[in-house]
């Protein structure tokens, strides 16, 4: 009786509902295994699985063994968080028969460059090239010692805060240009860099010292005639003058 009081919209919606319930539960008693949660939210046989894979890597504890004098050059410089099978592969075969199983140096070019290639998104003054420019056919050990590397040169005055702006430049045409040539930057700006900013070129003429037509600057340096090119501008509302696109 209670069940024809229910409207027939709702009795549908209910019967509906019921179907699901069971579908769910069949469904479910298939997928899931029957280990599942004997022992937490896994398979118990995972565990049986795991343990019976192969041991690949030692571990670098196992490194210091045999090589405490590497380990304490490593300790103290900037790779002392990496750890040594990073480099020279899983070692646990090597540290159980060290005659027959020996490892290998990062020859290569596809090591180093996948921490150390330039990308804008990495940190500022984290060292980084362009492999593809940067001594390409040699590899990075033999320039640079992989326990205890040491940056080619400690931070510039501009680069220690505008690191990607500097990275960019060095890539483009202005790459020898200094920044403060086209900075005006008080020493102020140096110790509250917020409050007093450093200046722009406020004329075309600025640019125009080496760009103009009948500038004395080198022969290869792209020209424009002042008087027609965009005179309602200065040049950097245009041109991105850390990565001029003109050739």
């Amino acid at each position: 009786m209670k069940w024809k009081r229910i409207p027939q919209q709702l009795q549908r919606l209910i019967i509906l509902a019921a179907i699901f319930a069971v579908l769910f539960l069949i469904v479910r008693s298939f997928l899931i295994p029957v280990d599942f949660g004997k022992y937490g939210h896994y398979r118990a046989s995972a565990v049986e699985e795991i343990i019976a894979q192969g041991m690949h890597y030692a571990g670098q504890e196992a490194c210091y063994d045999c090589h405490e004098d590497v380990f304490e050059t490593k300790r103290g410089g900037f790779h002392q968080n990496v750890s040594c099978e990073v480099c020279h592969g899983p070692a646990f075969t090597h540290a159980e028969t060290t005659d027959t199983a020996e490892l290998e140096a990062p020859t290569g070019r596809g090591y180093c460059p996948v921490c150390h290639e330039y990308l804008p998104s990495r940190p500022t003054g984290f060292p980084q090239i362009v492999s593809a420019s940067h001594n390409p056919m040699k590899p990075c050990i033999t320039c640079h010692e992989p326990h205890d590397p040491e940056p080619p040169q400690a931070p510039a005055e501009c680069t220690a805060c505008h690191a990607e702006i500097a990275r960019t430049k060095s890539l483009s045409h202005h790459v020898y240009v200094p920044c403060m040539r086209c900075h005006e930057t008080p020493e102020e700006h140096k110790i509250n860099p917020r409050k007093v900013l450093p200046g722009k070129p406020k004329t075309r003429e600025f640019c125009g010292g080496c760009h103009a037509q009948d500038a004395p600057a080198d022969k290869g340096i792209p020209r424009i005639d002042m008087a027609s090119h965009n005179v309602r501008y200065v040049c950097w509302q245009c041109h991105y003058p850390h990565l001029p696109e003109a050739r």
